[in-house]
């Protein structure tokens, strides 16, 4: 077994957002590993207890990140590693409850940082977020040299200041930090709703038969990462000591056309209700999205593996396995209508 997966056996390890889709990956993985313990710090606001892995080493903590007893108590476990992945997300949410995104994202890294330096962690790692520092002009692919002050919305912010605060405690106390910037995550374990992904939420229209929402022109790229990818660059980080101080982008390094993937959910989904326009939202400025692995590639080793084809494939054999659970819990505004949610009352059509 490589080294940066044997060192995680039994130690104790926290991850904070822990029942979230990149977060249950990770404390699967984790535990798997052979971790003592593998503590899940989550408050349950976007998570579900049936996507995270019940595993005798898992201690999932029902608890914020801005609440000082949760955190006593995680912490009070004296974690080796802490994996800071909890976030109030994303855009759009931010835009709709500002305060709550500013106490989460701001104040809440603030208090882990505090509590991993107080109690001398060995190692965090921060997951921040590829559209939070580059702005809508930054020249492509996108490097960690550049950084842009122009953003778009209230999380963009708060990322940026949680690398912000994150730089202060490395270079004031030595806190050995490791910044990750993820890019367009999508896999297994993401619930569709109103502030989630683009990939979850048309697989879940598309298996309800109904259009896909589209708000571009046709020519708008992103690069999706899939979420075992991005576990094992969060593995690696935990880690390798180069990596320690620095920051990192986390993606494919590959661009997929929006309008197209939509076309191969469809396709891979039978939803004969194809396309439609939909309103564009005005935070939403980046036409393109592709990233520069060079760096993490060489701090790191990594090295993406799935491609896009195949990731999209399993996510949605991911969505055929927990339909029911799926429907119940696909988070949407109160009063939306079924149709509008996608929800239908029977199984997916035949052929989905």
């Amino acid at each position: 077994m490589d080294e940066y997966k044997s060192h995680i056996k039994d130690k104790v390890v926290l991850i904070t957002g822990g029942g979230g889709a990149i977060g249950s990956n990770l404390t699967g993985v984790v535990a798997g590993l052979g971790a003592r313990m593998v503590v899940v710090l989550d408050d349950m606001s976007a998570a579900y207890e049936w996507n995270i892995p019940s595993l005798p080493n898992v201690l999932l903590v029902r608890g914020s990140i801005t609440d000082e007893v949760s955190l006593k108590r995680v912490f009070a476990l004296k974690p080796d590693l802490v994996y800071h992945l909890a976030a109030f997300f994303a855009n759009q949410n931010s835009v709709d409850y500002p305060q709550r995104d500013l106490m989460t994202n701001g104040l809440g890294s603030l208090l882990v940082y505090q509590y991993a330096q107080m109690c001398r962690t060995g190692r965090i790692v921060f997951a921040s977020s590829g559209c939070s520092i580059y702005g809508h002009a930054a020249p492509l692919p996108l490097k960690e040299d550049f950084m842009s002050m122009h953003l778009t919305t209230p999380y963009q912010i708060t990322k940026m200041l949680g690398e912000l605060y994150a730089n202060f405690f490395h270079h004031h106390y030595g806190l050995p930090i490791v910044k990750t910037r993820f890019f367009n995550s999508y896999g297994p374990g993401e619930v569709p709703g109103q502030y989630r992904n683009v990939i979850p939420n048309f697989i879940f229209r598309a298996m309800s038969g109904l259009p896909l929402p589209f708000t571009g022109t046709g020519e708008e790229t992103r690069d999706f990462t899939y979420v075992i990818d991005i576990v094992d660059a969060l593995l690696r980080a935990g880690y390798f000591e180069k990596a320690v101080g620095q920051e990192m982008n986390i993606a494919s390094g590959t661009e997929v056309n929006i309008l197209e993937m939509a076309g191969q959910v469809n396709e891979l989904t039978g939803n004969k209700a194809g396309i439609v326009h939909a309103e564009h939202r005005v935070w939403d400025t980046k036409t393109r999205l592709l990233a520069s692995i060079d760096r993490a590639k060489d701090l790191l080793g990594y090295q993406p593996a799935m491609g896009f084809d195949d990731g999209l494939k399993t996510t949605i054999e991911w969505f055929r396995a927990h339909w029911k659970e799926i429907q119940r819990d696909a988070e949407f505004p109160p009063g939306m209508s079924s149709a509008a949610r996608g929800i239908v009352t029977s199984t997916p059509k035949p052929g989905v």
